[in-house]
């Protein structure tokens, strides 16, 4: 296992994970709430590095991103792990369990990715679990990618702290990065803060091209006040940033919860270019 980044070594072999605003302190032989940062000895080390459970050849619009490259494909790649624990995560199989993996070198995806540009293929994107939990291999594979002439995408939940952030957003060329609710809606089901993501998105929109995804949850954040709330915030930075506001299906642990109606989507949308210039309804067709 490769040594993880941002870390520092603590007491009685415990090492504290500086990746997320987590902060683990991870005891040996143990792992981090992302199960994907393993104590070996006292040192923190990815268990995910070069790990592949994913791979697609995607067009663009389907990571969202409207407004980036439009018409063009992506590489879609994406490993194991994620650090926060929503109940209606739609992609769980891979993003809060063990899936079956296979090992990937940096280097053969950007072949794979060079290899697929005469198909529209303009880089990489880093996605299906949370990329930021698999920062090492991200941060080498965008590096290189870069050096390739290729594009670099992240969708992301932006949970992330602002150093390691700081060292990856020169890499990166595209994000989509959730915002998912307020304060709230993040401590009671998703395990995290409301105010970490906005200091990324903040961070990441001086830097490179971001969008913003909202799936609206039946019964918790699916009303026009909370969606024009955000899309105030999102105003409040740039008012050409983009909003998808998408439709939730039941998954994962919230199976018994009914799908967000469709209409409600498109009014949500109408919402938010009250506040926005673009606003894009999601999972409704």
């Amino acid at each position: 296992m490769t040594e993880a980044m941002f870390y520092e070594k603590a007491e009685n072999s415990c090492a504290r994970c500086l990746l997320c605003p987590h902060r683990c302190l991870v005891r040996p032989d143990g792992a981090g709430l992302c199960g994907a940062r393993e104590n070996d000895g006292g040192a923190l080390r990815s268990r995910n590095y070069g790990r592949i459970s994913s791979i697609a050849l995607d067009p663009i619009e389907k990571k969202p991103l409207r407004r980036f490259y439009p018409g063009s494909l992506i590489l879609s790649v994406g490993s194991f792990g994620c650090n926060l624990s929503c109940p209606f995560c739609q992609n769980h199989a891979i993003a809060q369990e063990r899936p079956a993996t296979r090992a990937a070198g940096s280097a053969e995806l950007i072949g794979r990715a060079l290899a697929l540009v005469p198909r529209g293929n303009i880089g990489i994107a880093y996605t299906y679990n949370e990329p930021t939990v698999w920062y090492e291999f991200v941060l080498e594979t965008a590096r290189l990618a870069h050096d390739s002439g290729l594009k670099n995408v992240m969708v992301t939940n932006g949970y992330i702290n602002p150093e390691p952030l700081a060292a990856l957003l020169p890499h990166i060329d595209a994000m989509n990065i959730d915002l998912k609710g307020g304060a709230d809606f993040y401590a009671r089901l998703c395990g995290g803060r409301e105010d970490a993501v906005k200091d990324a998105i903040r961070m990441a929109s001086a830097a490179c091209h971001v969008e913003v995804t909202t799936l609206l949850v039946t019964g918790h954040n699916d009303t026009v006040a909370a969606v024009e709330g955000v899309a105030r915030w999102i105003g409040g930075i740039s008012p050409d940033i983009p909003l998808h506001v998408t439709r939730f299906f039941p998954a994962h642990k919230m199976r018994d919860c009914e799908p967000t109606p469709a209409e409600f989507v498109f009014e949500a949308a109408r919402a938010a270019m009250r506040h926005l210039k673009y606003a894009y309804p999601g999972n409704v067709g």
